[in-house]
């Protein structure tokens, strides 16, 4: 029987998320802060990070938050980490961190404390930056709560500031030719909050890049756009789950190590296809000497 999250938060619930939102926006950096940022060879950046949480099918309450650290450039997985959790709160539209950003911060404080050689140098966030209702999404919210530089890297246009998904966007989508072109995300407002990028010469969709934290929005498309192997880049694509979610006995072949969306989904399987269900909190997390590398042109198909 599917389990459903409890029910939209009541108001004064959600003016103190919004009250937080906004106390917590004041924090935001919107410009580079890091050296190799400013580099046009990211020279000295060496490990790059993926988060996200994701689901199990017919299930709002259980969900499997993970992170992942990749070498750069080799982007190579060095390091994983997944926990199966229990959600707490529903999935409200512009408070998407109140229902995950907890997990995550936690991922990446074990981090912190266990490997902490291992951590990131910046975080890709399946999710929106300063593109968001409240212009702090929750790519903002993970790097103002760490430290560290984020950017939101998102497969869908967020609809606000009257930015729409009409046939005027589709069009400029369209005059897209080859991978890296971008054209800007200008509000109502008159200001840029974000960028459309072809992140990959197959691809027919964009990708939806926003400040998240300590980045500028031009490091933050070139990083995005240096870490695409596929549409996807490989560290949001390293833990992002299935279309559809997951479910609860997802048996796939492993073609490579690498694929750790596959990965991830075969945690989801082992933990919760076996003969009890695990606990919230049972975990996967270590560091990976030598990731398998698939080989180029392997199995995945480019993601339109």
């Amino acid at each position: 029987m599917a389990r459903e999250a409890v029910g939209r938060p009541p108001e004064e619930t959600l003016s103190l998320w919004k009250r937080e939102q906004a106390l917590l926006r004041a924090r935001v950096v919107t410009r580079d802060t890091e050296a190799w940022q400013r580099d046009p060879g990211f020279s000295g950046l060496r490990r790059v990070g993926g988060v996200d949480v994701s689901f199990v099918k017919g299930d709002s309450v259980s969900a499997c938050a993970s992170l992942v650290v990749l070498s750069y450039p080799e982007l190579e997985v060095v390091y994983e980490d997944c926990h199966m959790v229990s959600l707490t709160a529903p999935y409200v539209s512009g408070f998407l961190a109140f229902r995950e950003l907890p997990f995550l911060v936690d991922a990446v404080q074990r981090l912190r404390e266990e490997e902490p050689q291992l951590m990131p140098q910046v975080l890709l966030v399946d999710g929106n930056g300063v593109l968001h209702h409240q212009g702090f999404g929750v790519a903002c919210h993970l790097g103002v709560l760490t430290g560290l530089p984020c950017i939101g890297v998102a497969k869908k246009l967020l609809q606000v500031d009257g930015l729409e998904n009409n046939a005027r966007h589709k069009e400029k989508i369209r005059l897209l030719q080859a991978g890296g072109d971008t054209f800007p995300l200008m509000g109502d407002s008159g200001a840029i909050l974000g960028m459309a990028l072809k992140s990959h010469d197959h691809s027919t969709k964009p990708l939806y890049v926003s400040v998240g934290h300590k980045v500028s929005l031009e490091a933050a498309v070139r990083l995005t756009r240096s870490c695409c192997r596929f549409r996807i880049p490989e560290p949001v694509r390293q833990v992002g789950g299935p279309p559809g979610g997951w479910t609860s006995a997802h048996h796939l072949p492993i073609p490579c190590f690498r694929q750790a969306d596959i990965r991830s989904r075969d945690y989801i399987r082992r933990t919760l296809g076996g003969p009890r269900p695990p606990a919230p909190g049972q975990e996967r997390s270590r560091k990976l000497q030598k990731p398998e590398v698939c080989p180029k042109g392997g199995s995945e198909e480019h993601t339109g």
